[in-house]
């Protein structure tokens, strides 16, 4: 019977927490805690010194950003079928941030001009060539057209780096 009382004791005080090993161990984290802050703190943290060099090369990245200009959206007509066939479109031009003013300036200067050769572009084109599902042939023609318009830059390279046509929609006008 005394055995059966002392085995019954022993788990009542297994099950008591550990009381000093838990501070032991909560001082030991906020020690480390104090130790990595203040290393951080000795050092400069290293986030100073990368935001100054984020700053000075977000400048250039912003000059070379890509942007997005309506060039024109409108009904064009097509008769090179036998029936008069109406494109709805929009034409966006891809251009960087650089040559944006360069650009805008053009477009509105020269906005009937444009609106004229995009539309000729449109009537002389071919009923196939206007429903390519890539708009393979149309992109080109208006990009040969859009880079003669807006020239180049002082290094060679076009000012307009891409055509967009998102929206063509074609439908029988009669």
């Amino acid at each position: 019977m005394a055995e059966q009382e002392a085995a019954a004791e022993a788990p009542e005080q297994k099950k008591k927490p550990p009381l000093k090993l838990i501070l032991i161990v909560s001082a030991i984290m906020v020690v480390e805690a104090v130790a990595v802050f203040g290393f951080l703190a000795l050092t400069g943290g290293g986030a100073a010194r990368s935001s100054a060099a984020e700053l000075e090369g977000l400048e250039e990245a912003g000059r070379e950003a890509a942007v997005e200009l309506l060039l024109i959206e409108e009904k064009f007509q097509n008769m090179s079928t036998n029936r008069a066939w109406v494109w709805d479109a929009a034409i966006y031009l891809k251009v960087r941030e650089k040559n944006r003013p360069a650009v805008q300036k053009i477009m509105e200067t020269r906005k009937a001009e444009i609106a004229a050769g995009v539309s000729l572009i449109f009537r002389k084109a071919q009923h196939n060539q206007l429903r390519e599902p890539g708009q393979e042939t149309l992109t080109r023609q208006l990009t040969a057209y859009v880079n003669e318009v807006f020239g180049t830059q002082q290094d060679g390279t076009p000012r307009v780096e891409r055509v967009l046509i998102p929206k063509c929609k074609g439908f029988p006008a009669d």
